[in-house]
């Protein structure tokens, strides 16, 4: 029995399914305990008021300053993972044959999850 995802894999195997259903972006999500903390992370992009969102490629390793005055700073690594759903992806390439597929899905980084995420940090304040 087929499932949706394997079909649509089937039909757009040329440009791969994980690309295809997930993209190659996702949004990282940064907490902190306080709320209220400045957000500098290695690719450049920053946030001045916790809670904060970014759009960061499923790819990315890289690492999240979180920094409040009167508060040690805190730095969380960012990395990445093989999904749940994109290995799935991957399955519905290789088992419809689509080699040029799982090389975009591979290349995009579209099967990968960023873990952690939410990135949650308890910012120890005096």
């Amino acid at each position: 029995m087929f499932k949706p995802i394997l079909l649509v894999c089937a039909v757009l195997s040329v440009a791969g399914c994980a690309t295809i259903t997930r993209g190659s972006n996702d949004a990282l999500i940064v907490n902190s305990t306080p709320t209220g903390a400045q957000v500098k992370m290695s690719d450049g992009q920053t946030c001045n008021n916790t809670p904060c969102t970014f759009k960061v490629p499923r790819k990315s390793e890289l690492n999240v300053l979180i920094t409040k005055d009167g508060c040690k700073h805190q730095q969380v690594r960012v990395t990445n993972k093989v999904a749940n759903g994109g290995s799935a992806a991957m399955a519905g390439n290789v088992l419809v044959g689509g080699i040029i597929g799982a090389g975009v899905d591979a290349s995009s980084g579209a099967m990968l999850d960023l873990v952690p995420n939410p990135v949650e940090v308890t910012l120890d304040c005096h």
